[in-house]
Parts: C-alpha cells; sequence; structure tokens
C-alpha cells in the first residue's frame, strides 16, 4: 500500500507540474499575442500623432513658443509657456493612444538630432528598466520653423504587468482552476487512504476475530462428538442440533476468512490444470443426497468430457456449492434446482437454475456487494450476512471468469459462471 501511495503521490505531483508547464507555455503564447497587438496600436497611435502634429495648430504653435524660448505672443514667463506645452502635449498624447486602445503608463520626450531635449512629460524621469520606445520624426510645421530634425520619443514601463492585465481573462480564471484541482485530487487522495486505512483495520478485526472464534468452535465440536458416544435416545436430538450449528457457524467463519483473504489479496491461489468434471460431479452427487432428505427437487447434467481449466478446486468448488445453497434457502415450497455445466469454445459454463422467490431488477447491480442484504419481499426470513454470492464473485475474478446473474420476482433465479477452458499440453 505505501508503494501505491508514493505512486499515487508522484503521478498527481507530474501532473500538477505538467499542467502548470502547458499554463505557462499558453501564457508566453498569450504575452507574445498582447505584444503583437500592442504594437499594431502603438503603430497606428504613432500614425495618427505624425499626422495631426504635421501642421500648425494651437498646440504646434505653443511647442514652438516653447522650443524657441519666444515669449512675445504669450504674455507670461517663458518656463510658464514650457509648462502649458508638457502638460497639453501630454493630454493630447493620451487622448491619441486611448483612441487607439492603449491605456498604459507613457513617458515622452521631444529632442534634436543633437539629442538636445526641448520637451518631456510632466512627471518624466530616467528609467534604469528596459522600455518599450517609439520614435516619431516630425515633418512639415515644426521641423520647417525650427529649421532641426525634431523627434518625438514615446516611452512605455511595465509593459509586461499591462500585457498581463489584458490577459487577466485567462491567467486568473486558470489559476483558480489549477488551485481548485489540486485542493480535490488532495481531498479525494486523503479520503481514499482514510476509507482504505478503515477497511484494513475492519479486516484486521474480523480476522482476528474468527480465529478467536475457531477454537472454541473447535471444541465445541470435540465436546459433541464425546457426548454422541454417550447419548441416550433423548439426548441424541438435542446433540445433533448442537453439532449442526456448530458446523453452519465453522462455515461461515472460513467463508468470512477467505473473503478477507481473496479481498486483501494475502491469500495467492494456486492455479492448477485440473479436469474439474470429477470435482463438478462429485458435488453434485453430494447435494443430491442433501436434496432427498429435505425435500429438494434436483436434477444435474454435466456434459461428457473434460473440464480442463486452471483453477484452486477447493475455492471452486465452494464458490458452486455456494450458489447451490442459495438456491435452496431462497425458495418456498418445493426448491426446484437444476445444475447444467458445459464446455463452449475455450469457457467453461456451469448454471445454477431455481425456482425461488426472485431478486428485483433495481437490487441485481448490489447483490454482489460485500454484507449488502435484500430487505424487501420475503428475504428477511432467511438469515445471512451477504458474503455468499461477494465470496463466488471474489473468486470467480481470481480465476478470471465472470459471473452473470438473471432473474425475477416469484419466478426464480438464474446464476451462471464463466471460467476459462483449455486443452492440456
Amino acid at each position: 500500500m505505501l508503494n501505491f501511495k508514493k505512486g499515487y503521490i508522484i503521478i498527481f505531483i507530474i501532473s500538477v507540474i505538467g499542467l502548470a508547464f502547458i499554463q505557462y507555455q499558453y501564457l508566453k503564447v498569450g504575452l507574445n499575442l498582447a505584444k503583437v497587438q500592442f504594437n499594431s496600436k502603438a503603430g497606428q497611435a504613432v500614425q495618427a500623432i505624425k499626422q495631426d502634429l504635421n501642421h500648425q495648430n494651437e498646440l504646434t504653435f505653443l511647442m514652438e513658443q516653447a522650443i524657441t524660448k519666444d515669449s512675445s505672443y504669450f504674455k507670461m514667463s517663458v518656463d510658464s509657456i514650457q509648462d502649458a506645452s508638457r502638460y497639453f502635449l501630454n493630454d493630447f498624447l493620451v487622448d491619441r493612444l486611448m483612441q487607439s486602445g492603449i491605456k498604459s503608463e507613457f513617458n515622452y520626450r521631444l529632442f534634436k538630432n543633437d539629442s538636445t531635449v526641448y520637451l518631456t512629460s510632466p512627471n518624466y524621469k530616467v528609467s534604469d528598466e528596459e522600455q518599450l520606445k517609439f520614435p516619431i520624426v516630425l515633418s512639415g510645421y515644426l521641423p520647417e520653423k525650427i529649421n532641426e530634425r525634431l523627434i518625438l520619443e514615446l516611452q512605455f514601463e511595465d509593459l509586461n504587468n499591462y500585457f498581463l492585465s489584458q490577459l487577466n481573462g485567462l491567467t486568473i480564471p486558470s489559476l483558480i482552476f489549477i488551485i481548485a484541482i489540486i485542493l480535490v485530487v488532495i481531498w479525494v487522495l486523503r479520503s481514499l487512504y482514510w476509507q482504505r486505512s478503515v477497511i484494513t483495520t475492519t479486516n484486521d478485526f474480523i480476522n482476528n476475530l474468527t480465529h478467536e472464534l475457531k477454537t472454541p468452535v473447535f471444541s465445541i465440536g470435540l465436546a459433541t462428538k464425546l457426548l454422541s458416544e454417550k447419548a441416550t435416545d433423548e439426548t441424541k436430538p438435542i446433540v445433533a442440533i448442537i453439532r449442526e450449528q456448530n458446523n453452519k457457524l465453522k462455515v461461515q467463519i472460513e467463508k468470512v476468512l477467505d473473503l478477507a483473504g481473496l479481498e486483501s489479496r494475502k491469500s495467492v491461489m494456486d492455479l492448477q490444470l485440473t479436469d474439474f468434471r470429477p470435482n463438478l460431479l462429485s458435488l453434485a452427487t453430494s447435494f443430491s443426497k442433501l436434496s432427498n432428505l429435505e425435500n429438494i427437487d434436483f436434477e444435474y447434467e454435466l456434459q461428457d468430457g473434460a473440464y480442463w481449466i486452471l483453477c484452486e478446486p477447493n475455492h471452486l468448488e465452494n464458490a458452486i456449492n455456494n450458489l447451490l445453497d442459495n438456491a435452496k434457502k431462497y425458495s418456498e415450497g418445493k426448491p426446484v434446482i437444476r445444475l447444467t455445466a458445459v464446455t463452449k469454445g475455450n469457457q467453461m459454463y456451469v448454471e445454477v437454475k431455481d425456482n425461488g422467490i426472485g431478486i428485483a431488477e433495481n437490487e441485481l447491480k448490489n447483490v454482489f456487494k460485500k454484507y449488502h442484504r435484500i430487505i424487501s419481499g420475503d428475504l428477511h426470513k432467511v438469515r445471512g450476512y451477504g458474503l455468499g454470492l461477494s465470496y463466488v464473485k471474489q473468486v470467480i475474478r481470481l480465476h478470471k471468469g465472470k459471473v452473470f446473474l438473471k432473474s425475477k420476482i416469484n419466478e426464480g433465479t438464474v446464476v451462471t459462471i464463466k471460467v476459462p477452458h483449455q486443452l492440456p499440453r
């Protein structure tokens, strides 16, 4: 179990890492697409800005006065003219960028070829971080008036944060889903291991209890044998009842032990190539003798020839005997039971059919579950522990076979087991 637990944890960690890696790749693709889209929008904004600054207007005239430091037209200081130019140019650029769908923070500077800076954005500061720059070579009115080559440079900071904000519709839900998947898987694994621990503890308890019960059962059987040797005519029926009930208790204890061993895989079946027909014939003959004593209409038909199968005879006999015992227990009036066995192709089929009280259709899927008891109809009259069919299914599964069940209320039940058949080498 420890190895399985480590395996599940390793698979879970690898899956989460793989999912995170795939999400990272999608994020990179998204960022690249966002950058391409941003460059396209910025290109449109650059063209619009260059077009608007190409001719004379209130803004370009104000910028000319600020660059040339001419205060003759505006009755204010040169510094005031330059501050006004910075703010008006900044508002103009914000408007043109917004029209192109760009809301990112930016700086600008207006300079000439020798890097002499004329105007900068109001909050301009030199940054050591890598920036995305879009230089705009101005033409028309301003360069002609100043007789210089002017460049307006747009600088964008923290573009990664801007791009990530554009992808919030993908990244945030993805992270939420990944975290939700991790939490759900952790909860499922914890529940699974807790459940396995409870099952293991329960099986250990049942095993210990049944082993403890085997000692008094053996003692009762021995005492019954001694009593039967000295029993009188009056006490013989009582001793017989004690022996019968003790045998039933021993069978139930063995059934619980066998089933717990099969489920925990501690009991490994030693499958050997066996002609199972003699075993099946002996089982049918014994049940026929019992049927004569209990007024049961029982007939069996075994196809001639050898039934070569890989099996563990004792467990397979017990499984078939369980089916016969169920057919007897769940019948009213005079039970009619038929056992047939045939080999077809590479399969051996054993069928047990009865005229019993039947099983409701909605209960058919549950009858093979451990400890499941059907309480509808008249089945509550029959005592049991819900182990018989569960044991049958486990045995047949370990023989690489299958169990099929058909039943109708008040019409009876047909149980068929299929086990691989093969010829000896």
